[in-house]
């Protein structure tokens, strides 16, 4: 009796550590001046996205992360709509892609390699 007692005790415990374990950390808000910020997260606890919101819609700077915590985009939006230049690496690093956005709408793409040079 004693036995399956521990055997029921332990197999609870288990069960509960694994799945606290497997909760996707919740997203956090917090006040920044007339916006909200807002830091998103994967199911390892790395950081997902942050950016804004205002007025319920997504506003300024956004910064994606893949689960390693490697950038994988970067970009702005304008009352919920991408707006300017949005840039997308790959995790290996070895390309990047620079979209442009105007009303929304997707203008331009132009890609680059790890290879190519650039003038500063």
């Amino acid at each position: 009796m004693k036995t399956t007692i521990k055997i029921l005790s332990f197999t609870i415990f288990f069960i509960s550590a694994w799945a606290v374990g497997q909760q996707k950390p919740e997203p956090t808000f917090e006040v920044a001046g007339s916006m909200v910020k807002a830091i998103y997260y994967h199911e390892n606890g790395q950081i997902a996205q942050i950016g804004c919101f205002k007025a319920g819609k997504l506003q300024g700077e956004w910064v994606m992360f893949d689960e390693n915590g490697t950038k994988i985009s970067l970009g702005s939006y304008n009352k919920g709509v991408r707006s300017g230049e949005w840039f997308f690496w790959t995790t290996d690093g070895s390309k990047l892609r620079e979209a442009s956005y105007a009303d929304g709408k997707l203008v331009a793409v132009t890609e680059w390699k790890n290879t190519d040079r650039m003038v500063l």
